[in-house]
């Protein structure tokens, strides 16, 4: 199939959307499908396209407000339109639900292509944390219109298919995530790393990895690593990643560890070098990193939705926390970085957890997904 994707987000931005769409893309090239990535053109893209065996059509974009090291794509109904006319897709896949994705909504109905959308951010919540809650019924709203007008909405669990399709939204369809095992793999735990924290191999390393963001409730981790470092004075707090709450953070928290941004095997690396990962988020459709977590065989303490309800309820491999009960989160991690004993048992299950989710049978499964539409447009 020529299938094209509207993203706009994608790497060297590191979020959950960027990472899982080129996953995505790149499993679809590697089974023979011609791909078309169109998304807004970032400061590391040069004259032409990226190499890749993927054809990238940059568009224009801005920063977000309040978030500047993301962007998005302003509307480009009429450049699609042209461009689809001359080189029609069998079906298009859209991943992010702004200006660009909205436009290039409008241009495949017009055209008659078949359309699947994912459902990968949950912006209803994100309004609420960013100060704009009276907005949050309003972006609700726009979410289910915007997904309706598709001939699919694709999600990561069976518990966020349902609670769409109660909600009035139409044709959700469940495609589950994968997770990189070769990348994200406990042999990448580092002593060196260890060092540089100030650890030995027998003290704790609490981790968290991904967005330093209001949406993220990172309040509730610092309350969480503090009731056990007053069990465990040597224990360490390391953050991998940024974002706009990073430095405000760091001030109030000085002898915290903030890693920046880690990419590739050295993520990999920060993954494996911790013993428990902290991950006390609301606001995620499903929540990339428990997995790869995981799979370096790292214990988490999460709450009981998206990835952790899907893979961690049934496995020895950390705890899953009644939603929005912080005393539980911080009972829990207590508990675990407590117990050596039940910590390490977690760490040997963490990664027969998610061994499977292979992300070449994903990109099957998806392309499967997306041939159907086509077949259903055709008859």
């Amino acid at each position: 199939m020529r299938i094209a994707v509207v993203t706009e987000t994608w790497p060297p931005e590191i979020n959950g959307v960027a990472l899982t769409v080129r996953s995505l893309v790149q499993g679809l090239a590697a089974l023979g499908h011609a791909i078309e990535v169109v998304r807004p053109r970032q400061g590391a893209d040069g004259p032409s396209a990226p190499p890749g065996g993927v054809d990238h059509l940059l568009m224009p974009g801005a920063a977000l407000p309040r978030y500047p090291e993301l962007r998005f794509g302003l509307p480009a109904h009429r450049t699609l339109h042209r461009r689809w006319s001359a080189q029609r897709p069998d079906v298009l896949y859209i991943a992010t639900e702004g200006p660009l994705g909205l436009t290039a909504l409008g241009a495949a109905r017009r055209l008659r292509i078949p359309v699947s959308t994912g459902f990968h951010t949950r912006f209803d919540d994100y309004a609420r944390h960013y100060g704009f809650g009276f907005l949050t019924p309003i972006v609700y709203a726009y979410l289910r219109r915007f997904h309706n007008r598709a001939d699919a909405t694709l999600v990561p669990t069976v518990e966020l298919a349902e609670f769409l399709a109660a909600n009035r939204f139409r044709n959700v369809r469940l495609l589950r995530r994968g997770v990189d095992t070769r990348q994200f793999h406990p042999r990448h735990r580092d002593a060196n790393l260890r060092s540089e924290w100030n650890l030995t191999e027998d003290d704790l390393a609490v981790i968290y990895i991904g967005r330093i963001a209001p949406e993220k409730n990172l309040d509730l981790a610092v309350r969480a690593f503090r009731a056990i470092q007053q069990r465990q004075p040597s224990a360490r707090f390391v953050f991998v990643g940024d974002g706009p709450a990073r430095r405000a953070l760091a001030a109030a928290h000085p002898d915290f560890i903030f890693a920046g941004m880690r990419r590739d095997d050295d993520l990999a690396r920060h993954y494996a070098s911790g013993d428990l990962f902290l991950f006390p988020s609301l606001t995620e459709t499903f929540g990339n990193v428990t997995l790869e977590a995981l799979s370096s065989g790292v214990p988490v303490i999460a709450y009981d939705y998206g990835a952790a309800r899907e893979h961690m309820r049934l496995a020895d491999v950390g705890l899953c926390v009644a939603r929005d009960d912080g005393d539980a989160f911080v009972r829990a991690a207590v508990a675990v970085a407590d117990d050596p004993v039940r910590r390490h048992r977690m760490r040997d299950n963490a990664r027969g957890a998610v061994e499977a989710l292979n992300p070449s049978s994903v990109a099957a499964s998806f392309a499967e997904l997306l041939a159907g539409l086509t077949l259903r447009r055709a008859a």
